[in-house]
């Protein structure tokens, strides 16, 4: 099985998944409460039952479709580093990083589902984010109503995603190369992520995207300082 058909697969398996957890708790009689995290729709529920859906141009909205394309080249990179090394370290993180942001972008699609908006949109990345978010996610201060320019060919969709060619370079390496750039461009990746976690934590409006975004302002931030060390282990 080819490394994409492996991402979809397990991206189909954690919504089907998450529908699954949705299932079983409504038909529990325990009067236990559902996951918040899972949210999923209901055939033949309407959308005007679920209460205050955000909008589409909301930071809900914006923060789970941006955060579903950065989260996936995570996941990408994650299977190459895995495929590249026979280090157990990496390997392990490798794994971690790619089943929690899969289980992730699966609560993601749930949520936009649920909310009847469309998983993505014609509109440039980041509009959802305020001023102080993008320059704590880019490193350039962002004056109010400055946006983002539009990203060349090339260059990468968002702040802290890796570029076309340096995904290439990953994929050329083996063994201790191969490591230290996964935790160089992941590092990197990370960090942008925190910052546009924190942002959607300040500014979401449903309680399922807050605590999102607040998990993953934690661990990102833990393993931040993970990948840090094996680096330099790595003379790196």
């Amino acid at each position: 099985m080819t490394r994409h058909n492996r991402t979809v697969a397990l991206i189909a398996a954690v919504v089907f998944g998450v529908a699954g957890l949705a299932a079983c708790s409504s038909d529990d009689g325990d009067g236990a409460a559902p996951t918040p995290t899972a949210p999923v729709t209901t055939p033949g529920v309407p959308k005007a039952e679920v209460p205050n859906p955000p909008a589409d141009t909301s930071v809900d909205a914006g923060f789970a479709r941006d955060m579903k394309v950065h989260h996936q080249q995570a996941v990408d990179m994650a299977f190459i580093v895995r495929d590249a090394t026979d280090n157990e370290q990496i390997r392990s993180l490798a794994y971690d990083i790619a089943t929690t942001q899969l289980n992730q972008i699966g609560q993601m699609m749930g949520w936009l589902d649920l909310w009847g908006l469309t998983q993505t949109t014609a509109d440039p990345p980041m509009r959802w984010m305020s001023p102080e978010g993008m320059s704590a996610m880019s490193g350039h201060a962002m004056a109010p109503g400055e946006v983002m320019p539009t990203p060349g060919p090339d260059d990468p969709l968002m702040p802290g995603m890796a570029t076309k060619a340096e995904l290439e370079e990953l994929r050329s390496l083996t063994g201790v190369q191969a490591e230290v750039k996964f935790l160089q461009l992941m590092i990197t990746h990370h960090l942008a992520g925190v910052a546009m976690a924190q942002d959607a934590l300040n500014h979401a409006q449903t309680d399922v995207a807050k605590a999102l975004a607040r998990g993953m302002v934690s661990a990102q931030t833990s393993e931040v300082s993970l990948m840090q060390t094996y680096l330099a282990e790595r003379g790196a």
